[in-house]
């Protein structure tokens, strides 16, 4: 992940202290990040990919479509055996 945001931050040629500035961070804590550092916080991470012109919007997709947790969910449901008492509206 860390080169990605280096190779993103090259391309655009955003210098890191620009980067460093924009996120509030310290350059070494960029040149961390750009590491793949695991000892930086996941919130520094998401700071330096806002700082990349908004990037961090791909943070919402994490686990957006949890295929595998919405099935563990329905296997733990309990169905009603039968339909409840509601009068019929006519």
């Amino acid at each position: 992940m860390g080169e990605q945001i280096k190779l993103a931050r090259l391309r655009r040629d955003i210098p890191v202290e620009v980067i460093a500035d924009r996120a509030g961070l310290g350059r070494t804590t960029v040149w961390s990040i750009e590491k793949g550092s695991p000892s930086v916080s996941m919130g520094a991470y998401a700071k330096v990919l806002h700082a990349i012109e908004g990037m961090d919007q791909d943070l919402l997709l994490i686990c957006k479509d949890d295929k595998k947790g919405r099935l563990l969910q329905d296997m733990g449901l309990t169905i009603a055996h039968r339909a409840s008492k509601r009068k019929n509206e006519r």
